[in-house]
């Protein structure tokens, strides 16, 4: 399906099962700038899924300031699940900052604060260093083992 959206860009939206992408082409030349998969199985409800992947595509650089989201209607469409889902994902990433909708025109990426990015690699590293403790206790491995990997691993970078 093709949607124009100015005189040089299209936008190219393909579904999968669970699977959409969505890109442009410019002077026949394809980019895809996004891809969102989603899953039934998953503990995290669909929002939450389609929110974190729109979300990281933004601070990993891949959608930039004032790029055009997908439709509400279009995304749900081609993901296959309710207007509801899509609205919801879409209105936590505007709460968050992290898009902003120009009503009749759509959702765009809004400009990106450099402390919301820090803030959001914070928590990543939070998480992530969690479940690594949580792991650690199940496995009875000690608070100075586990710092001697962390250590290892710092330096190795």
């Amino acid at each position: 399906m093709f949607s124009l959206l100015t005189t040089v860009y299209i936008r190219v939206y393909t579904v999968y099962a669970g699977y959409v992408q969505f890109g442009s082409i410019s002077n026949n030349e394809r980019k895809v700038l996004m891809e969102i998969y989603i899953s039934n199985s998953s503990p995290s409800p669909l929002y939450e899924q389609i929110a974190q992947q729109i979300r990281s595509s933004i601070l990993e650089g891949r959608l930039k300031e004032d790029e055009p989201l997908p439709s509400i209607r279009l995304l749900a469409k081609e993901l296959r699940i309710s207007v509801i889902t899509t609205k919801r994902a879409y209105e936590d990433l505007e709460k968050a900052g992290f898009i902003y909708t120009v009503p009749g025109k759509g959702c765009f990426v809004a400009a990106q604060n450099p402390q919301l990015h820090r803030e959001e690699c914070l928590k990543q590293v939070q998480d992530a260093l969690q479940n690594a403790v949580d792991a650690a206790a199940m496995g009875g491995i000690t608070k100075n083992e586990v710092l001697e990997i962390l250590t290892l691993l710092l330096e190795g970078e």
